[in-house]
């Protein structure tokens, strides 16, 4: 560079007349001349200070009241000559306001500061480009900027069409090729770009709209930008300082709050309320739970914001000032969530049981104990650290039903919390022991514990969960087993356990999962899991008479019926979900079932119970199962194919079909159940054959089916 050169900040809108100030910074024989402007309130910029010959002698980044010792601020905008330059170093990170101006001050290199009077605004921030474009519109001064008038401060593009009945009160622009529907209203300070559409009783107020730009029937705009091809449905609110991105869209009654600013390409659902930014990974819905909890990123989708109004939210829509059990597992991810719920359900007027690291049976658990109105769990995956689920259980200690899960959406979008005064809020209840109390009550359940403790049963253990597997370990040798702790390490599975059973001649092995649920058990030989686990605990419950009637998921084999058949039980088919399962299991006071099926610590007491109290091993117990062939697949699709697919297979008559949850199919090899998956695009279909090439057939015969009507 050989030549003077002029620097102008991108986030600045001016008039500056540049040859003023080159002509002043030649005449001082100035190195570096910053333009400048005088400013009532300079809190927010840069302030400059110079001599009465306009020399700068200090500088002071964004002041307070106290070091405010000039006006003027720096516009960044600068005049400098090649020889500063040679204070930057190749590579290196070197700022005009922090590093160059103060290096030249200090060196006593000639740099002076020309003052204008002319436009200029910081950008920069909604608030400025706001009143960029006000002060543009307010102005005769500017208007030659922005076009001819087609009257008293209005501008109307060529091919714009307004229909009768709207109300403009100017300044308003408005771009080419528009169409402004009756009974609008517009303005003042409305900037409406080109190719727009605003509908029927629309009333848009000092705000900018960009280019293709669709605005439904009877919306409220106020002070907001909406950038290029952003569509807003009927009867949206938008209000100040708010900003939409780039082809977002809001579907109709919701209402954006102030200073809320939505990504470009995000979806914000039906009649929701959004307070809080919408960036780029996420779309507002009222969706908020999956298959059976609320699951999401920890600091993303899972914020401690989000969790505080989950809390709110929750104790709002289950019991006005009531009790509430909460607690979480070890992980300080989980706890983090935990509190920041606690504070939400403290600010309804609520009281809170903490009982502190814990499983969820034992929240179950602690909710019936206390009598409570309902409870919440929080736990972080035990694979991915940032993963963090919440479940929620309602006074009976079952999760909480469709409907119930539906309010708390409404209430956390509506934003419809109870609030209570600050003399109302109650003090936390800590339960620090509460572990031993849940044991206490687990082993009490046992009828053979004197034989147990006799045997001493050698017991591999192992879970990804520390929390869960220092509680089997207290369980388990309370009873008088010999436990053998695994650490769990990536990839471990019941196989792993299988083997070690083996190699040390252990009674069972137990690989407990993370949620304190499920459990797969072995003893060397064979590994008993999933459904396989479900039909031996159900067929220990009724050669004991623990079970009377088994609730069984409606996608399992239905060979269980020929098992409740032999012990004169009954089954009764229920919809997969957990909630609807639990319900049923509490109403028919299946107090077995639901410890085997939701509490893997006393499930495995149950088990050795049963075992050692009738001097059973696992391997006889297991060869009293009928044989079955069962098995699950997944067919991959797309979102929207689910519905369309589903339809199609329903109306299939040639063979017999169940509507319940899904399309059962079934025929003379026996059956399979296709049923949309809640969380993800796909089909889970769930086999069972009478043989093992019928099931194979069955699977080959559906997947294909489903493949084709994809293609349709």
């Amino acid at each position: 560079m050989d030549s003077t050169i002029i620097v102008i900040s991108g986030d600045a809108f001016t008039n500056l007349d540049l040859k003023k100030a080159y002509d002043f910074h030649k005449e001082k024989g100035s190195k570096a001349t910053l333009i400048l402007r005088r400013e009532s309130v300079p809190l927010e910029y840069g302030i400059v200070v110079t001599n009465d010959d306009g020399r700068i002698i200090r500088f002071l980044e964004k002041p307070s009241w106290g070091e405010v010792f000039s006006d003027t601020i720096n516009t960044g905008i600068y005049i400098l000559e090649p020889e500063v330059f040679g204070y930057y170093k190749k590579g290196e990170n070197f700022d005009f306001s922090k590093d160059l101006f103060p290096r030249l001050l200090k060196d006593n290199v000639p740099m002076y500061g020309y003052i204008t009077d002319e436009y200029w605004c910081d950008v920069g921030d909604l608030n400025s480009y706001i009143k960029t474009h006000i002060d543009i519109l307010s102005d005769e001064n500017y208007h030659n900027l922005i076009g001819e008038k087609k009257g008293e401060s209005l501008w109307i593009g060529e091919g714009t069409i307004i229909e009768k009945g709207t109300k403009i009160y100017p300044p308003v622009y408005i771009g080419k090729s528009t169409v402004v529907k009756s009974d609008a209203i517009l303005g003042p300070y409305a900037v409406i770009g080109d190719n727009c559409f605003v509908g029927r009783g629309s009333s848009i107020k000092r705000s900018i709209i960009w280019d293709n730009v669709s605005i439904g029937n009877n919306c409220e705009l106020r002070k907001s930008v909406l950038c290029n091809n952003v569509k807003v449905e009927d009867r949206v609110r938008i209000f100040d300082c708010s900003a939409i991105g780039a082809y977002a869209r809001i579907n109709k009654l919701s209402t954006i709050k102030p200073k809320v600013k939505v990504w470009p390409h995000r979806t914000v659902g039906e009649n929701m309320i959004i307070s809080d930014n919408l960036k780029w990974e996420d779309n507002a819905s009222k969706k908020l739970f999956g298959y059976r909890n609320i699951s999401g990123k920890l600091n993303d989708t899972i914020t401690p914001e989000v969790a505080s109004k989950l809390g709110a939210a929750f104790a709002t829509v289950m019991e006005n000032r009531g009790t509430f059990v909460v607690n979480s597992d070890e992980h300080n991810s989980s706890i983090l969530i935990k509190n920041s719920i606690i504070a939400g359900i403290m600010s309804t007027g609520a009281l809170v049981i903490d009982i502190k690291n814990s499983t969820l049976p034992m929240c179950r658990f602690g909710v019936k104990h206390f009598n409570a109105d309902g409870g919440i769990l929080v736990r972080t995956d035990c694979t991915n650290s940032n993963t963090i689920y919440l479940e929620f259980v309602n006074k009976n200690g079952t999760n909480v039903d469709k409907n119930i899960e539906r309010k708390i959406e409404n209430t956390y979008v509506m934003e419809d919390f109870i609030r209570c005064q600050g003399h109302e809020i109650k003090e936390v209840m800590n339960i620090y022991n509460f572990s031993q109390i849940y044991l206490k009550e687990g082993i009490s359940k046992i009828k053979n514990r004197e034989k147990i403790a006799s045997k001493k049963p050698y017991i591999v253990i192992s879970s990804p969960s520390k929390n869960i597997l220092d509680l089997a370990n207290t369980y388990l040798s309370t009873l008088g087993c010999l436990v053998r702790v695994v650490e769990f390490k990536k990839e471990m599975n019941i196989e792993t356990i299988k083997n070690i059973v083996l190699k040390e001649n252990g009674f069972m092995g137990i690989f407990y999962d993370g949620d304190g649920e499920k459990l797969s058990l072995t003893d060397g030989f064979n590994i008993v899991e999933d459904h396989r686990y479900y039909m031996l605990a159900m067929l220990i419950g009724f050669k004991t008479g623990a079970v009377r009637e088994a609730v069984v998921p409606y996608n399992y084999p239905r060979v269980m019926e020929r098992i409740a058949k032999e012990y004169k039980g009954k089954t009764i088919y229920n919809k997969s979900n957990i909630s609807d399962i639990l319900r049923t299991i509490e109403e028919k006071k299946e107090d077995f079932q639901y410890i085997v099926s939701f509490d893997s610590i006393w499930a495995t007491g149950k088990i050795l119970d049963y075992l050692l109290g009738n001097d059973v091993s696992v391997n006889e117990l297991v060869h009293q199962l009928p044989e079955y062939h069962y098995f699950k697949k997944e067919v991959p699709c797309r979102w929207d194919d689910k519905g369309k697919i589903i339809k199609r297979l329903s109306i299939d008559r040639e063979e017999g079909i169940e509507l319940i949850k899904g399309v059962r199919f079934i025929d003379d090899k026996g059956w399979v159940l296709v049923e949309p998956d809640d969380e993800s695009p796909k089909f889970n279909l769930y086999i069972e054959g009478y043989n093992e090439e019928y099931a194979e057939e069955l699977w080959i015969k559906y997947n294909d089916k489903i493949n084709k009507l994809m293609k349709t």
